[in-house]
């Protein structure tokens, strides 16, 4: 019997079944094609680990591969997710991180994601694909949280000023003051009540006076009405009027271009025609026999002598 080659092929079937083994453990037998993301969330990751799940509403679809801190800004942590070869991730795809149950163990949710949406691409050549990322339940309640501390810290410090000495010694002053003005009104309650019956009998009255005024305002603005028309036709006859007056104004600048003339020069005639008759009756009333005689020769003034009369 040849032992080396048994020996030989003892060590090959070991080596072989240790081999074997190997690729079972690490899951060679059920190993599937995947596609590698990447997302950058700006918040604490605390609980989640390499190898946790990667969920696209609600189905496993793959693992968390990498976990690291960005090196330019530490508040912000890379993860690159290892999700199932023809996983349908589109643009509108968002990440959120999510914690299961009351164990804490946090896992990455996919959501969003509709179907006329293009797939996710890589932006920048030699980067994987970038999906966006959305604060988780628990990081916006955080934000809530720490908004309404602020809010009643604030209030707290308000409400502080609020309650000081000073401004309670002002306080316990009002309600003292206040305390004497319902004292001072119980005690006048009876005038207060006349006062009140007084001022009801007054509104009364009022309410008579204003139906019996009620006829009287109607009359007058029925004579206000009356006046109003009164003087719409006024109006319309100092319109009429005016026409009137322009149409006399025609026939009057027609008369003194061509009339007045005429009577201007009558009257000149019968002034100069009255002088005469005044001259003539004085003379009758002088002479009352040169009417019939005619006038006497007037006599000579001196150093005079009338034509044909002998020199003295």
């Amino acid at each position: 019997m040849n032992y080396a080659a048994v020996g030989a092929f003892v060590v090959l079937l070991a080596a072989a079944l240790i081999a074997g083994v190997l690729w079972i453990a690490s899951g060679g037998g059920s190993r599937k094609e995947v596609d590698l993301y990447q997302a950058v969330e700006e918040e604490s990751v605390a609980g989640l680990s390499v190898n946790a799940p990667v969920k696209y509403n609600g189905v496993d679809v793959g693992t968390v591969r990498d976990i690291e801190l960005d090196p330019v800004n530490p508040e912000r942590v890379r993860l690159v997710f290892a999700l199932r070869q023809g996983t349908p991730v589109k643009e509108n795809t968002e990440a959120v991180l999510k914690t299961q149950g009351l164990t804490g163990i946090a896992y990455v949710e996919l959501r969003g994601g509709t179907a006329g949406a293009p797939p996710l691409r890589a932006t920048v050549p030699g980067e994987l694909p970038l999906i966006r990322t959305k604060p988780s339940l628990s990081a916006r309640l955080e934000n809530v949280l720490s908004s309404v501390l602020l809010k009643l810290d604030g209030t707290t410090t308000r409400i502080d000023a609020m309650l000081s000495k000073e401004n309670q010694q002002a306080l316990a002053s009002t309600l003292a003051d206040i305390a004497a003005v319902a004292h001072v009104l119980a005690e006048r309650k009876g005038t207060i009540d006349a006062g009140l019956v007084s001022a009801q009998r007054t509104f009364g009255h009022g309410e008579r006076l204003g139906a019996q005024l009620g006829p009287v305002i109607e009359r007058i603005g029925l004579a206000a009405d009356s006046l109003q028309k009164l003087g719409e036709e006024a109006g319309q006859a100092s319109a009429k009027a005016g026409s009137t007056v322009e149409s006399v104004g025609a026939d009057v600048r027609r008369f003194g271009s061509h009339t007045l003339p005429e009577v201007q020069r009558l009257v000149a005639e019968l002034q100069a025609l009255s002088a005469s008759l005044r001259r003539l009756a004085d003379q009758t009333e002088r002479n009352p026999g040169g009417l019939l005689l005619g006038r006497s020769p007037v006599p000579n003034g001196p150093g005079e002598t009338r034509p044909g009369a002998p020199a003295p």
